[in-house]
C-alpha cells in the first residue's frame, strides 16, 4: 500500500523564481530611492509617485502590496500635492504683497507725514508756516512748548491757553521770543500741561518730510527716512499730506 502525500508545495523552481523577484524588487527600489536622494533635494511629488510605482511594478505575485497601505500611500501623496499647492499659493500671495509694498512705498516720497515724535526738522524762512499737534490729557489743563535748538537752548516758549482734553493743534512762526527768525536745522518740542495738581508731559505729533523708503526683505515693516530726523516704522505715522 503506498501512500501519497496529498499537500502540495512549491517547487524549488519556484522558490527560486519567487527570490530571484525579491531580489529584483530591491534592486529596483534600492536604485529609485538612489536616483531619488541623489539629486540634492528634498522628496518631491515627482520623487515620491516614482518610488510608489516602482514598488508597484516590482511587488511579490505571492504577497501584493497591501490594500489598506496602498491607500494609505495615496492619501500621503494627496497630502504632499495639497502641501505644494498650498506652498506655491502662499509664495505667490507674498510676492504680490511685497509688490503692493514698493508701490505704496514709491507714493510716500516727497510727501509730508505726522508721526509722534519729540523732534522735527524746521525751515523758518519757508512761506509754510509749522504746524504741530499737542494730545491733551486732562480737561482745563494748559499746555505749554519748549521749542530747543540743536545746542540745547530754548528759543521759544508757546502757551496754548486752558484747553479741554483731546487733540490741540498749535503754529510757530519759526521765531524767538524776541520776535527773530531762526536758522533752519532740527529743534525739539517738548510739551507740558500745568493743572491745579500739578504738570503732566505731553504726547506731540509732528510734521516731517518722506525722503526715502526702506523695504524690509522678510516682509515687515516699511520704514520711511524722514529728512533730518531718520527712520520711523509707518505704523507710527499719524496723517499722510502732499
Amino acid at each position: 500500500m503506498s501512500v501519497t502525500d496529498s499537500i502540495s508545495g512549491p517547487t524549488l523552481n519556484q522558490v527560486l523564481a519567487n527570490s530571484a523577484q525579491a531580489k529584483t524588487t530591491d534592486n529596483s527600489l534600492a536604485a529609485a530611492s538612489k536616483a531619488v536622494s541623489g539629486s540634492g533635494s528634498a522628496l518631491g511629488k515627482d520623487a515620491f509617485l516614482q518610488l510608489l510605482v516602482t514598488q508597484l511594478k516590482n511587488q511579490n505575485p505571492l504577497d501584493p502590496q497591501d490594500n489598506t497601505a496602498f491607500v494609505a500611500q495615496l492619501a500621503q501623496f494627496s497630502s504632499l500635492e495639497g502641501i505644494t499647492t498650498l506652498n506655491d499659493s502662499v509664495n505667490a500671495i507674498s510676492g504680490n504683497f511685497q509688490s503692493s509694498q514698493a508701490l505704496q512705498a514709491s507714493s510716500l516720497v516727497g510727501r509730508s507725514v505726522i508721526v509722534q515724535t519729540g523732534e522735527a526738522y524746521v525751515d523758518p524762512s519757508s512761506d509754510k508756516p509749522f504746524n504741530g499737534t499737542v494730545v491733551v490729557a486732562d480737561a482745563d489743563s494748559r499746555p505749554v512748548i519748549s521749542i530747543t535748538n540743536a545746542d540745547g537752548e530754548v528759543v521759544r516758549t508757546l502757551e496754548l491757553g486752558t484747553q479741554k482734553a483731546g487733540s490741540v493743534d498749535f503754529t510757530w512762526d519759526g521765531k524767538d521770543d524776541d520776535g527773530l527768525l531762526l536758522d533752519k536745522g532740527n529743534y525739539s518740542f517738548t510739551a507740558s500741561s500745568k493743572t491745579d495738581t500739578g504738570t503732566t508731559a505731553l504726547t506731540t505729533y509732528l510734521p516731517a518730510t518722506v525722503n526715502s523708503v526702506t523695504l524690509s526683505k522678510t516682509g515687515g515693516e516699511i520704514m520711511l527716512n524722514l529728512a533730518g530726523l531718520g527712520s520711523i516704522g509707518i505704523s507710527k505715522v499719524q496723517t499722510i499730506g502732499l
